[in-house]
């Protein structure tokens, strides 16, 4: 019988999915979804309910000195851009990632704009 091989990106998925079964987002308290690849950070606010994404934000777009900060700022836009929509709360979904380094900042930002997560 062949073993199956774990991987990095086996076990964030299986981390994602454990956290994907508690929470989930509404059209009032949509959730925020975080991807984070090697180069950008990205954020999602989806309404779990109708399955739409509603906003989503990258920090591609965003000029920083390093990777955290541009997380933060693109945080801080998505924040903005959820207050003109009159949304001010959100479910945090950290996608089986740690709530550490841009994961946080980008949460932090979200937070500094006025949003309660």
């Amino acid at each position: 019988m062949a073993m199956k091989k774990t991987t990095t990106l086996s076990l964030r998925k299986r981390r994602h999915h454990r956290v994907r079964a508690k929470i989930s987002g509404t059209a009032a308290r949509p959730r925020v979804a975080v991807f984070r690849s090697n180069k950008y950070c990205y954020a999602q606010l989806i309404d779990d309910e109708r399955g739409m994404t509603l906003l989503a934000v990258s920090d591609a777009a965003v000029s920083g000195k390093n990777k955290t900060e541009r997380a933060k700022t693109a945080g801080e836009k998505l924040g903005k851009r959820m207050q003109e929509f009159r949304m001010i709360t959100a479910v945090f979904d950290r996608g089986g990632y740690a709530y550490h380094g841009r994961v946080k900042a980008l949460a932090e930002g979200l937070r500094q704009s006025g949003i309660t997560i």
